[in-house]
C-alpha cells in the first residue's frame, strides 16, 4: 500500500539571489503528526507566494522512487525535503497522477484529503539549492535536467484538513479521466 515516508516543513529561511531575496526551500522532516490546513503544513513557509504556495500549491509531493533514481544519477542519497517537498511518498506513482485526482492520507477522523492540481515547474531557486548537491557545472543546467527527467511531482490542494504523519497510508479516492501531470507539463 502507498504510504507517506516523511512530512517536511521549512527548516530555515535562506538568502537567495531571486527577486524575493529569501527562499524557504530548505525543508526537513519533522517527527510526529503535522497539522495540515488549507494553505499547507503547519509551520511551513513559502517565501515567494507569487510562484509557490496558496490554495492550488498548498503541498508538494515527491516520490521516494524518484528520489532514489536521482540518488543513483547524482551518486548520493536525496534525503526527504531536499527537493523542497512537503510530502515524501512511497508506492504511488506521483508523476502518473491525473489532474483532479484525490488522495486520502492517514486514517480515521484526522485523515487529510488532497487534490492533484499541477506539476511542479522547476525554477532557478531550485537550481541554486541543488548547487549544494550536484557538481557546479551541473547546477547551471539543473532546471533543464530535472525537467527532462520527467520526475516532477505534483502540487496538491487541501480538500479536507487534518493531521498527517510519516507512515500514514495513502489511498487514491478518485482518479478522473483526463491528463496526468506529465501530460500537462509536456504541453507547457
Amino acid at each position: 500500500m502507498p504510504r507517506l515516508l516523511a512530512v517536511c516543513v521549512v527548516h530555515q529561511l535562506l538568502p537567495d539571489a531571486g527577486t524575493v531575496g529569501t527562499t524557504a526551500i530548505d525543508k526537513r522532516p519533522v517527527d510526529g503528526p503535522v497539522k495540515v490546513g488549507r494553505y499547507g503544513a503547519y509551520a511551513d513557509v513559502q517565501a515567494d507566494r507569487k510562484h509557490h504556495g496558496g490554495l492550488e500549491k498548498a503541498l508538494y509531493a515527491y516520490a521516494q522512487e524518484d528520489a532514489d533514481w536521482w540518488g543513483a544519477e547524482l551518486g548520493h542519497e536525496i534525503a526527504p525535503g531536499v527537493f523542497g517537498e512537503n510530502l515524501r511518498t512511497e508506492g504511488i506513482d506521483v508523476n502518473a497522477a491525473r489532474i483532479g485526482e484525490v488522495w486520502r492520507i492517514g486514517e480515521g477522523p484526522r485523515a487529510v484529503e488532497v487534490e492533484v492540481t499541477m506539476p511542479r515547474t522547476p525554477c532557478q531557486t531550485f537550481a541554486r539549492r541543488m548547487g549544494e548537491h550536484v557538481a557546479e557545472e551541473a547546477a547551471d543546467g539543473w532546471v533543464r535536467r530535472f525537467s527532462d527527467a520527467r520526475r516532477l511531482g505534483p502540487y496538491l490542494r487541501v480538500l479536507r484538513t487534518g493531521r498527517v504523519s510519516a507512515g500514514d497510508p495513502i489511498e487514491v479516492l478518485l482518479r478522473p479521466e483526463g491528463p496526468t501531470i506529465l501530460d500537462i507539463y509536456r504541453g507547457a
